[in-house]
């Protein structure tokens, strides 16, 4: 029996069916791009739903348009192709229906649709709007967004690789990151090719795979956010469960087994040819290059799904899924996990903390993963705080003696921001213009205010207000030489938010997230 749809091919079936720049440093804009790799997936289907938008559509069409925005998992979308779009959004709905009505469903003919042009356009614009880094070979995106012609040569050219089964997916490229512990992150890089089919591959299995996720994973999952599982956790403190097991996972993506992985694969997809090039995926070999000799090191990758592949978040979120479950789920604990990537908590009532760790540490062992002991522990939050993705979280009383779980941007993360806007205003930018400098630091402002505007954060954010004023009055009396004191009237705070466009930071009421 066939699933269908209009405009839908027959490759989905029911299980047992038979088959039919301006001056930032190169290094640093590499950097960047290769950070943006890591949360492709879920920036890939965080663009807003397309509806009708055509006026003079007929009524039966709008009622199908409503009809498909409300079925389906919220936030399954494909970027914008108003030509190709429909087919690909419709596929994804009837994919999704199937594996969230048949709970032993499994797809078994998705690779002619991975091969689908329409399916590679969306994957291709994708990639490009995500940018990233070259790969091994040294492709980029930019020739291919530029030049129309050339990027449908290149889709016609990759498409047939795939119909024809003699596309290979190359080595992937290892750079490294700096982390906050002076310690180093590697990061993989596949080519512009492997991103781009990945990213198709992606857009098939996800609507699959999210049917099954639990409701408490928040990373790289479409329309799902870390202001949410903030809320989650919020939600958990208030019912008792004040014993928080704060946990982190040693080196999770570098350490995910292969033959796991694909066996939890093989539970929803039976398409050899899809589990093929998830398994070439995962054992490409790793190029390394030393920076200082320049000789290439090539290694084999015999576990792990590098971070910077655009399938990884969804092959991570899929081998976690299970202790999801196995915790949100139990019967005797009766805990609450929130997890974000291999970030996690796990929120139980008194006393049970230990015996919670206990449990986690052994199922983790069982499926060759380690707990990060340093960066794990049993935390009493009635009595100190913890922090979970940038947000401290501590037990406070109200004006009106009512206890509740404070949250607001942790130290840490203010940290950062005041470090990058001392970045943008050394000594050697005083030949640039104010309002380049202005500018830089407006960038850096506003991505920061818009990941922390969210529950208490009048008080910090009145701090950072002071603070990122002061520096760049700072900034602006020694480049102009002045001998006045530093907070006279000529840069007055009024003066630097209308004159030179510095963002201000709201105080007023907090905006909630739902």
């Amino acid at each position: 029996m066939l699933g269908r749809v209009t405009g839908i091919t027959r490759e989905v079936c029911l299980h047992g069916a038979q088959p039919p720049t301006d001056d930032t440093t190169a290094a640093t804009q590499e950097v960047v791009s290769v950070q943006a790799e890591v949360r492709v997936p879920h920036s890939s289907l965080e663009v807003p739903e397309i509806g009708m938008e055509r006026r003079g559509g007929s009524c039966a069409e709008e009622s199908e348009a409503k009809r498909e925005r409300d079925d389906g998992p919220k936030g399954i979308t494909t970027p914008a192709l108003p030509e190709t779009v429909t087919g690909v959004r419709k596929l994804q709905r009837t994919l999704y229906r199937q594996a969230k009505s048949k709970p032993k469903w499994k797809a078994w003919s998705l690779y002619a649709d991975a091969s689908r042009r329409d399916i590679l356009e969306a994957a291709l614009q994708q990639v490009i709007k995500n940018k990233g880094a070259a790969g091994v070979d040294g492709e980029r995106w930019e020739p291919l967004k530029e030049n129309r012609e050339l990027r449908k040569q290149w889709l016609g050219q990759l498409q047939e690789e795939l119909k024809g089964k003699t596309y290979r997916p190359s080595p992937v490229r290892r750079v490294y990151i700096l982390k906050e512990n002076g310690k180093q992150r590697p990061l993989g890089i596949p080519t512009l090719k492997d991103r781009v089919v990945q990213t198709a591959v992606v857009l098939l299995l996800l609507p699959i795979f999210e049917a099954d996720f639990h409701e408490h994973s928040y990373a790289y999952r479409p329309k799902r956010r870390a202001q949410q599982a903030v809320d989650a956790i919020k939600k958990a403190l208030l019912t008792g469960r004040r014993e928080v097991v704060d946990a982190d996972l040693s080196g999770y993506f570098d350490t995910i087994p292969h033959m796991e992985l694909l066996r939890l694969v093989k539970g929803r997809v039976s398409d050899g040819s899809i589990l093929k090039l998830i398994k070439r995926w995962l054992r490409a070999p790793v190029v390394e290059e030393d920076p200082e000799s320049g000789v290439k090191r090539v290694e084999k990758n015999r576990c792990g799904t590098p971070q910077g592949g655009v399938i990884s978040p969804l092959l991570a979120n899929l081998y976690l899924d299970g202790l999801d479950k196995a915790v949100n789920e139990g019967k005797q604990l009766k805990a609450v996990m929130v997890r974000f990537a291999d970030d996690f908590v796990v929120l139980c009532r008194r006393g049970q903390g230990a015996e919670m760790h206990r449990r986690l540490k052994k199922w983790l062992e069982a499926r060759k993963l380690k707990l990060n002991e340093e960066k794990t522990r049993i935390v009493d939050f009635e009595r100190e705080s913890f922090e979970f993705l940038g947000f401290r979280l501590s037990w406070r009383k109200s004006r009106r003696g009512k206890s509740y779980p404070h949250c607001e941007p942790s130290p840490k993360s203010c940290g950062k921001l005041l470090a990058a806007v001392r970045e943008e205003t050394e000594r050697n930018t005083f030949w640039k213009e104010p309002e380049t400098v202005v500018a830089r630091i407006n960038e850096r402002v506003r991505g920061w205010i818009g990941y922390f505007d969210y529950a208490q954060r009048d008080e910090v954010f009145g701090k950072m207000q002071m603070q990122v004023c002061n520096r760049v009055r700072r900034w602006l009396w020694k480049k102009h030489a002045k001998s006045r004191a530093h907070y006279g009237p000529q840069y007055r705070n009024e003066r630097l938010h209308e004159q030179y466009g510095l963002t201000r930071f709201p105080t007023n009421a907090t905006r909630q997230c739902t």
